[in-house]
């Protein structure tokens, strides 16, 4: 990983290397055998590998990948072609919201760390680490594990190879273990050098562990993280977060906010943690943020967490080409039909490998268009109300607010913004969407509107009702419009401050 002028820079790279793993991680809706998602997977890391506007500017190519059978895990092997005789072992870790990726790792229990042979003194993990690392060191693919695909390709490879084993987030922290175990092994015919990068990690272990990491020989042993990132805080200084975020812009913790952290915090129980590594903290005077996510409210401060810890916001941190998202989808049209009816998709990156499903049923007839940004659909059979999303080789699109399909009706209701979004008791308050019915009712938060107006199909002017008060209450609540026997779904775009 050259550092030349007008070159990428290791942690560059090595970022651009950890984003490509989350590369297909989520299964197809409808369904796919674990064969088939490891082809996607192959397929997709293969893809984005030789993308030349990327910090890893297309010379590295991929030569193995191993899936965990329940999904939970992924690592891949690539190679650089640029003549540096360079290997990366890049470990995806669970995919999933940040409160999860916590709880994996079953903190509260500590278990020797034995697959190094015999350190000078006992080292630990946390057994939730360990478990992830046992995924990652059995993954196969074709009966080949991570190990052999190492050993196959230094016998195609110059002497004293460069190992760079990378990792974002959990995929981080079993970078920290899975490092030190290469190290640990025989290489028959060559002597490689290791070098250990990690992004957004949480610590596998403790002081012993962080020693015995720290005392192994690295060409470099590098832990970057964003300085307003919850899951990096686990398991030293989590209460941190408490303080968080600096207003203006937040947003500030409230109540729910703090007891949150406190039970997450309690995880441990007596263990004590510590991160190992030479630490490099990023945004630490918090001049990036998402600026929709500053209200207040558990929902918005948990919203930013999630944007703190994702690829993208390491990428820019870094000063690196963020790597292309997977197929996003924006709207139908229409929302509402029966099996047959023609619906148009539009979106982005309805690509090489597109397929689509309503719900958890696959949908055989359908056409994209040239530039990817369109597909027209014929809904397949089904009952109730279902999110279209689209899958291709890198990935599958998330479930949208206005990606839902209504099986003969009525349409989904769904509010689109709401002004003023702060006030006091009594406020007028419009409220803008699709689909409100004359009798619909409107609660901000779990009270009923004083007086609701429907002006039209989609707009509706309520008066603020008084909020609650007490512990668990929080003064940014969701406005909610109930219509046709559905409840609109909550999101940042209908949240109501009060002012006390």
């Amino acid at each position: 990983m050259s550092n030349e002028p007008l070159q990428s820079t290791v942690p560059q790279v090595a970022m651009t290397l950890a984003a490509i793993a989350a590369t297909a991680a989520t299964p197809r809706p409808s369904g796919e055998t674990p064969a088939q998602q490891s082809n996607r997977v192959f397929l997709g890391i293969n893809q984005q590998l030789a993308d030349s506007s990327l910090a890893t500017r297309g010379t590295w190519i991929l030569q193995w990948v191993g899936l965990s059978p329940d999904n939970a895990n992924m690592a891949y092997l690539a190679r650089n072609t640029d003549g540096s005789n360079e290997f990366a072992v890049v470990i995806r870790g669970t995919v999933a919201n940040v409160t999860d990726i916590l709880e994996d790792l079953d903190v509260g229990t500590v278990v020797p760390f034995t697959a190094v042979g015999s350190p000078p003194s006992p080292v630990s993990v946390s057994k939730g680490a360990l478990e992830a690392f046992t995924q990652v060191i059995a993954a196969s693919t074709a009966g080949v594990t991570l190990v052999q695909a190492l050993t196959n390709a230094f016998r195609q490879a110059p002497p004293n190879p460069t190992v760079y084993v990378i990792g974002h987030s959990l995929g981080g922290c079993v970078a920290t273990m899975v490092a030190p175990y290469l190290q640990a092994q025989p290489w028959p015919g060559t002597t490689p050098r290791f070098a250990l990068y990690t992004f957004a990690a949480p610590t596998a272990g403790g002081s012993d562990f962080a020693a015995y990491v720290n005392s192994v020989g690295w060409v470099a042993n590098e832990r970057y993280y964003n300085a307003y990132d919850l899951v990096p805080q686990a398991w030293t200084s989590l209460d941190d977060a408490k303080k968080w975020y600096p207003e203006p812009p937040g947003p500030a913790a409230n109540d729910d906010v703090a007891g949150v952290i406190s039970a997450i915090a309690t995880l441990p129980g007596p263990n004590v943690y510590e991160q190992p590594g030479d630490a490099f903290p990023l945004n630490a005077s918090y001049g990036t943020y998402n600026p929709n996510m500053v209200k207040k409210s558990l929902q918005d401060f948990m919203a930013q967490v999630a944007f703190q810890h994702a690829n993208s916001t390491y990428l820019g941190l870094l000063g690196a080409p963020d790597v292309p998202p997977g197929p996003v989808v924006t709207t139908i049209s229409p929302s509402v039909g029966a099996a047959g009816t023609e619906v148009t998709i539009t979106g982005s990156g309805f690509g090489a490998g597109t397929a689509v499903d309503f719900g958890t049923v696959p949908c055989s007839r359908f056409g994209v268009s040239n530039d990817g940004t369109q597909i027209t659909a014929y809904a397949p059979e089904g009952v109730g109300v279902v999110a279209v999303r689209v899958t291709t080789i890198v990935g599958t699109s998330p479930a949208v607010l206005f990606g839902q399909f209504a099986y003969g009706g009525p349409a989904p209701v769904v509010v689109t913004g709401i002004s003023p979004d702060s006030g006091w008791t009594n406020a007028s308050v419009t409220i803008t969407g699709v689909n409100f019915s004359s009798g619909a009712k409107v609660y901000f938060g779990d009270n009923a509107a004083k007086s609701v107006q429907v002006t039209s199909p989609d707009q509706i002017v309520a008066t603020a009702p008084a909020p609650s008060v007490g512990v668990g209450k929080p003064m940014t609540v969701n406005v909610t419009v109930l219509s046709d026997g559905y409840s609109s779904p909550a999101s940042p775009a209908d949240e109501f401050s009060y002012k006390m």
